[in-house]
């Protein structure tokens, strides 16, 4: 069992890292070249089928060939959550100089917004995955 766990979040860690590496390249570029562009929301909502098909992608292959169940896929996605949730948080502090309760204040806008969901979702997809390898088995 703790094994079992150990591996769980380890790839959850591995997880956070693909994501977070995707979304952290395509966050500058959005913000560099898209959202000028386009407007920040909606470069946002471009990026985000990217970093979730990356997250679809990345999980896929941490789950392949292993038996991995409902408790697993919800401590991989859980572990990546929580992680993305404390690197956002550094690099708003860090980078743009905010205190925390600054940076929570960001999510009233919707661009924010749709940010944590797609980090929800991503945070889903394992859970997602597991359940439609067990649903594709039993049939």
């Amino acid at each position: 069992m703790i094994e079992r766990m150990g591996s769980a979040l380890r790839a959850g860690v591995v997880y956070f890292l693909a994501v977070f590496a995707a979304g952290f390249v395509l966050g500058v570029l959005r913000t560099l070249f898209v959202a000028p562009r386009i407007g920040v929301l909606a470069a946002v909502a471009v990026e985000l089928p990217i970093v979730l098909a990356v997250g679809w992608w990345v999980s896929a292959r941490l789950q392949r060939g292993s038996s991995r169940t409902s408790r697993d896929a919800v401590l991989m996605g859980g572990t990546a959550f929580v992680l993305l949730m404390l690197a956002e948080v550094s690099l708003s502090i860090a980078l743009f100089g905010r205190t925390f309760a600054e940076h929570l204040s960001l999510y009233v806008d919707a661009d924010h917004q749709l940010g944590l969901a797609g980090q929800i979702a991503c945070a889903l997809i394992p859970m997602v995955q597991v359940r439609h390898r067990w649903r594709e088995g039993s049939r």
